[in-house]
């Protein structure tokens, strides 16, 4: 007959449970993962078949119990940990959304909005254009796999315990927030600038022939530049995000102190 001790059945509960959390925490917000239109099951399910894979491998917090005070605490860890990693790279994803509604302000096509299937809410198309965008190239260069990867090498280098982040990586996350608008403004400054120039065209025709009727020409021709600039700036938008993710995935690899 075979006999189990409590302390046993806690060491295999705390084995699977804080992995599961740290991984199940960033799926629910990391991009790709954690869009409207994946279902919580699937991202349970996938986190779920990830911790089984890696628990051998998981250093164990010793002399921690799941039920026990400490062991909220290391939960909350985390739940912090899961969900900062997998914020750092949504932020960048939102970045070039939100330079993709700029531009579609400028050009006349802030009025067109459509409801975006990554996040749920309505957004002007260019943004939403953008996104889908991004989110195939991230897809492309295997993003989604290094996200995995970077977690899983997360549990050597940053193990499962009470400490955490830490002050230092709490204010690394809070500071890489302003990543959201000096991204969105190197994504739609280059299209932004080439339709200030259309506009400042228009006032000089406005000025120079007041009889002309600019507002029954001046928005289609504004659209169909912007069109135009939003064609020719597909492949610098590309590689702004490239290197936004680029430092999206170097700051991670500082927080979690995985190398290389």
């Amino acid at each position: 007959m075979i006999s189990l001790t409590t302390g046993q059945l806690d060491a295999w509960l705390a084995q699977l449970l804080w992995p599961f959390v740290r991984i199940g925490s960033c799926f629910m917000v990391a991009p790709a993962f954690g869009a409207r239109f994946v279902p919580a099951r699937i991202r349970i399910v996938l986190a779920g078949a990830i911790t089984l894979i890696i628990a051998p491998l998981v250093p164990a917090a010793s002399a921690i119990t799941p039920f026990s005070p400490a062991g909220v605490v290391v939960t909350v860890q985390q739940v912090i940990i899961g969900i900062a990693i997998g914020f750092s790279l949504q932020v960048l994803f939102d970045a070039v959304t939100l330079g993709g509604q700029l531009l579609a302000n400028s050009m006349g096509l802030s009025f067109a909005f459509n409801t975006d299937p990554m996040h749920g809410v309505e957004t002007p198309v260019l943004g939403q254009l953008y996104s889908m965008l991004v989110m195939l190239t991230f897809l492309s260069l295997d993003g989604h796999l290094k996200l995995i990867e970077l977690l899983v090498d997360g549990f050597r280098t940053m193990p499962v315990g009470t400490s955490g982040l830490g002050q230092e990586g709490i204010w690394s996350i809070v500071t890489w927030g302003s990543q959201l608008f000096s991204g969105a403004l190197s994504v739609a400054l280059p299209g932004v600038t080439a339709l200030l120039i259309v506009n400042i065209a228009f006032g000089v025709m406005s000025r120079a022939a007041p009889q002309f009727n600019l507002f029954a020409v001046g928005f289609p021709i504004s659209l169909v530049f912007g069109l135009l600039i939003v064609l020719a700036g597909l492949p610098s938008m590309q590689t702004t995000f490239q290197g936004l993710l680029t430092e999206g995935f170097d700051l991670l690899r500082r927080l979690t102190g995985v190398g290389g």
